[in-house]
């Protein structure tokens, strides 16, 4: 049966439709669909020099999903925005926060000037397609120092402000946590989206290798979510935090206390993993969970992770969409916005 959902997958690649933030198109089908009930396709590590010249191009991609990998560097107290430097920073951001700045100013600035360049940007693009800001927290909040999520719900909304789709929206006045909002699909549509940036928040890297780092990102964000709401400040809250790594089953029943557990509604982890094993992840869209699925490109046929076809790029899309994901990422950043804008209905 998986076999011929994929060639049935592979088969609609021609018919997917296209979406390219900050522009309007005539079909309407999928700008109605809800956010959950759509594909999308991001790009790993989009703030690396290498992918894009300038933060501000990363967002011009057309991508639904950028990533940026930021530090609690503990010395200077500040958010750096890097991949392997923990006290510099090492990025496309720019020391701009004015539509006439961008594109041309010196680089390499912190997580909030990337959020200036993202504040900027918006003002010349206010009807962009909802972007998904994935932000590895590389070495964990570091809340002692002030680098905790109080401080980075600060930083945001201060840069963004109402452009932030935050946990808060989806809840409503109707839902008293996330899941239940997820459960009951009260995700808006994509049309409704449109000039938001909503941010997944995953532990990093070298969090995960520190044997005495016991509280990981997303643990400690999923109990400040807990704790706002419990306090009546759920507004304040910017992010959502994601379950990381391909599982099978419901992955927060063994990792989170069960209290916490439905704040938790992204979920992220290796696209092989997921397919190649074959789990069951429907469960993520009878749920109208948000799962994105990273390495796209290693699914069986594994295809180029960085200079596939257009072809190869939207059957990707579509054998993906067909396995439930609601955003795939790869690092394809030599694709126009009119490949890496293409959305597909999720099944």
């Amino acid at each position: 049966m998986r076999v011929l959902r994929r060639l049935a997958a592979v088969a609609a690649a021609g018919a997917l439709f296209l979406v390219v933030p900050g522009t309007a198109h005539a079909d309407t089908d999928l700008d109605a669909a809800k956010f959950s009930g759509t594909t999308a396709i991001g790009t790993h590590n989009a703030y690396e020099k290498d992918k894009y010249t300038y933060w501000a191009q990363a967002l011009d991609s057309g991508a639904s999903l950028l990533e940026l990998d930021v530090y609690a560097d503990s010395l200077s107290k500040r958010w750096r925005v890097s991949h392997s430097n923990p006290f510099g920073n090492d990025n496309n951001c720019e020391h701009a926060d004015t539509p006439g700045e961008l594109y041309s100013q010196s680089r390499n600035q912190d997580l909030g000037g990337c959020l200036d360049n993202m504040a900027a940007w918006e003002q010349l693009h206010p009807n962009h397609a909802p972007v998904v800001v994935k932000v590895e927290m590389k070495v964990g909040f570091n809340n002692n120092v002030g680098l905790g999520p109080d401080e980075f719900d600060t930083l945001v909304s201060q840069k963004l402000g109402s452009s932030v789709y935050k946990p808060a929206d989806l809840l409503g006045s109707s839902y008293s946590t996330l899941d239940a909002a997820a459960r009951a699909d009260a995700w808006p549509t994509r049309e409704a989206l449109r000039g938001k940036f909503l941010f997944e928040l995953i532990p990093g890297t070298v969090e995960q290798a520190n044997p005495f780092d016991h509280y990981w990102t997303d643990e400690e964000y999923g109990d400040h979510l807990h704790d706002l709401y419990a306090a009546g400040q759920i507004s304040a809250a910017q992010a959502f935090p994601a379950v990381l790594g391909a599982a099978d089953g419901d992955p927060r029943t063994s990792r989170y206390d069960a209290a916490v557990r439905p704040w938790f509604v992204f979920f992220d982890g290796d696209a092989a993993t997921y397919v190649n094993n074959g789990y069951d992840t429907s469960f993520y869209s009878t749920n109208h969970y948000i799962l994105i699925m990273t390495d796209a490109a290693g699914v069986s046929p594994v295809i180029s992770s960085t200079s596939p076809t257009d072809a190869e790029v939207a059957a990707r899309l579509a054998l993906l969409a067909a396995d439930h994901a609601a955003v795939i990422t790869s690092d394809w950043s030599t694709k126009p916005a009119a490949v890496l804008g293409e959305t597909a209905a999720r099944s």
